[in-house]
């Protein structure tokens, strides 16, 4: 906390503030050719900026402006080490320039400022980083091919990259894609949320200022009809990475299917749970992780655990260390430092988490306080990801069943298990259908872990780590042959 400002700082700092608000596009600000649309304060109701939206000329523009840039080669075969040290002056930028980001997206997004300061923009700058440290040590192969013959296996860039981002990690989201996707070599355009579109418009901005060369890093405000279909219906667009709901994500393989069959990378929804058995130790501290991965950012994360799978023999006190942990959970302005949820992403958000609680005298603007409800295993509030403050409590029998109902559920991104026998964590780390499985804490991994789900969670890749990096290129099979001609054919 001593890093924080006061909330009457931060609240200056926000007054003070210029707002980028039209798309950046082949290296410079430019006006959008669509409809523009406010960017809004959820937390206030008040606009921060009319922004120019985009539409498919814009998205035309920019895709060739990519595909030129790509073409010519000055990012794309650059040498790795050279697009290192751009993304690391692109890092020492976002430090530089962190507060500004930071209360640039708790204002737009609803986020909580110690969140942004602490935590989001920290990740933003470390993810860029590391992939930026990470591609001049990646080496390539060599196979297995004999003496008469040697096959090396090498990545190439694979070109231009559409990037579609959520609105609840705005700045985290795009460093998860433009870090590797930039660091292979890639062309990257980015589409934005309607609702969070302004730092990845600055942080462009900065990577220009950082090296990036024009058309390399383009960024197009608006909506999904208007940019985000002709991103991914264009035939110059190689591969779309995304992240938002699963509904959504089925969009994009249509579209790839309509069009190039550009490669696609889904990280979807989440309906994630929490498995306490019946040995658990330290009920504090479960209570402590469950009570953070339910209601960090107002539970509006894809990996939030929103169910609680408890065996009846520890639910009774674990549930009394979770009213105890709640106390300290301050709902309110995202600009205060000792608040710790902020305000729903907008007010369509806000019914629908709504719509899913029996009473509303804890619900009062754009700010839903957390609530933890009892629910039966088959009970639509145990299956639908309703992405808000929101913990459904199961109760189980036994420590099978709680598996059973872990995994009765069409995703499968993340979960967390509770014990104290090591074999029974790991048995159930196995057996739950999830792409993350933590024991005995809350996580997502760090950036050298991949990340994504099984079942409707996730299709065609993963974010962090290498396996991120590799994602964003292709494999290429190349293959000499070693014999002497002088020998006669020797042919295959």
């Amino acid at each position: 906390m001593s890093d924080l400002l006061t909330h009457a700082e931060y609240v200056a700092l926000a007054e003070d503030m210029d707002f980028p608000a039209t798309a950046f596009i082949d290296g410079k600000y430019r006006a959008g050719s669509g409809k523009s649309f406010a960017s809004i304060n959820p937390a206030t109701g008040q606009q921060l900026a009319q922004i120019s939206g985009c539409n498919a000329g814009d998205v035309d523009l920019a895709a060739q402006k990519a595909r030129e840039a790509f073409a010519q080669g000055h990012w794309s075969k650059r040498h790795p080490s050279n697009r290192k040290d751009v993304l690391i002056r692109l890092c020492k930028l976002i430090t530089r320039n962190r507060r500004e980001l930071a209360v640039m997206e708790s204002l737009e997004s609803g986020k909580p400022i110690r969140d942004c300061e602490m935590i989001d923009v920290p990740e933003t700058i470390h993810c860029i980083k590391w992939h930026a440290e990470a591609v001049d040590k990646i080496y390539d192969q060599t196979g297995p091919s004999g003496d008469d013959a040697l096959s090396i296996i090498v990545r190439e860039p694979i070109g231009v990259v559409a990037a579609v981002l959520p609105w609840n990690f705005p700045l985290m989201m795009l460093a998860w894609k433009i870090g590797p996707a930039l660091a292979a070599g890639c062309s990257v355009i980015v589409k934005p949320a309607e609702q969070t579109s302004m730092t990845a418009l600055r942080v462009a901005e900065l990577a220009h200022q950082a090296g990036v060369p024009r058309g390399v890093l383009q960024v197009l405000p608006g909506d999904g009809p208007s940019v985000g279909e002709p991103l991914g219906r264009h035939m110059d667009v190689d591969m779309v990475s995304f992240t938002g709901s699963t509904e959504t994500g089925k969009r994009f393989l249509r579209y790839a299917a309509d069009s190039n069959l550009k490669k696609i990378m889904l990280e979807c929804g989440g309906k994630n749970p929490a498995v306490v058995f019946d040995d658990a130790e330290n009920l504090d501290h479960v209570a402590e992780h469950v009570v953070n991965a339910a209601f960090w950012n107002a539970g509006q994360n894809c990996s939030a655990t929103s169910r609680l799978i408890v065996h009846k023999d520890v639910k009774a006190p674990l549930m009394e260390c979770i009213d105890a942990r709640l106390r300290d959970w301050k709902v309110g302005d995202p600009l205060d430092p000792g608040n710790h949820i902020g305000a729903l992403i907008d007010a369509e958000h806000c019914q629908k988490v709504r719509s899913y609680l029996d009473e509303t005298d804890r619900c009062y603007g754009p700010f839903v306080a957390p609530r933890v409800i009892d629910v039966d295993a088959k009970d639509t509030r145990a299956h639908d990801e309703i992405f808000g403050p929101v913990l459904c409590v199961i109760e189980v029998a036994s420590n099978d069943e709680a598996i059973a109902v872990a995994n009765d559920t069409d995703y499968g991104l993340a979960a967390s298990v509770f014990t104290a026998n090591t074999r029974r964590a790991i048995r159930a780390a196995r057996d739950i259908a999830a792409g993350t499985v933590t024991v005995n804490c809350y996580g997502e991994g760090d950036i050298s872990t991949p990340f994504g789900g099984y079942k409707q969670s996730g299709f065609g890749g993963r974010d962090n780590g290498v396996h991120a990096h590799d994602q964003f290129t292709e494999l290429k099979t190349i293959w000499i042959d070693l014999t002497d001609p002088s020998e006669g054919d020797n042919v295959g």
